[in-house]
């Protein structure tokens, strides 16, 4: 008699043997084949940063560059900030963005539940694509986005099937919104949830605005 196992109880299994964080570099190729460009199209799912060419943009928790690649095409003039807790995720998403051709990266290497390492209000626009179920302080996390996204920039979470530590709108919102977020954008399905939340302009910059 064969016994079929869920996909998502296959990862929660393989979670119990390698550890609940982070995701393994040793088997990055199950985040970045054809099969799931083909099902996942990054392209859509980065059209929801709304980027135009000048921004600056941090992805926390690229892996081996999935979505890196589209978002620094996409960044004519702007720049692109990896921020990972591997330095071996950081290696091949480097030979991947390398191979295409794009040096508008800069790479960053600490835990995001730590404070992140750079500037107040430095960021355009914050990517997280299926990382913040994995952050063990996912408000500490948090804080440290508010704080680096400029006024009037968006935050962004791509949560897709089969990832075990998907989290819904539901907990994206009670996640972001205490950290004074606003919800732009819920573009969500069975398999993949799209999220936007825009930092507000406070009343003195729109008025300088």
């Amino acid at each position: 008699m064969r016994i079929e196992v869920p996909v998502t109880s296959l990862l929660r299994l393989l979670r119990k043997r390698i550890g609940d964080f982070p995701y393994p570099h040793q088997i990055a190729g199950l985040l970045d084949n054809p099969l799931r460009r083909a099902l996942e199209n990054p392209s859509a799912s980065v059209d929801a940063i709304g980027l135009t060419g000048g921004e600056s943009v941090v992805e926390i928790g690229p892996g081996p560059g999935f979505f890196s690649v589209e978002i620094a095409r996409r960044l004519t003039t702007g720049r692109l900030v990896l921020f990972d807790i591997q330095p071996e995720m950081l290696d091949k998403a480097r030979r991947k963005l390398d191979g295409a051709g794009y040096r508008n990266v800069d790479f960053h290497a600490g835990s995001a539940d730590a404070e992140l390492p750079f500037a107040d209000a430095q960021f355009d626009a914050a990517f997280l694509a299926e990382v913040i179920g994995e952050v063990p302080d996912k408000d500490a996390c948090l804080r440290s986005l508010a704080r680096i996204v400029k006024p009037g920039g968006v935050l962004v979470f791509h949560e897709s099937f089969p990832d075990p530590d998907r989290l819904n709108l539901t907990e994206l919102r009670a996640l972001a919104e205490p950290h004074g977020f606003e919800l732009a954008i819920a573009r969500g399905s069975r398999w993949k949830d799209v999220v936007v939340f825009r930092k507000p302009v406070a009343a003195q910059e729109k008025r300088r605005l």
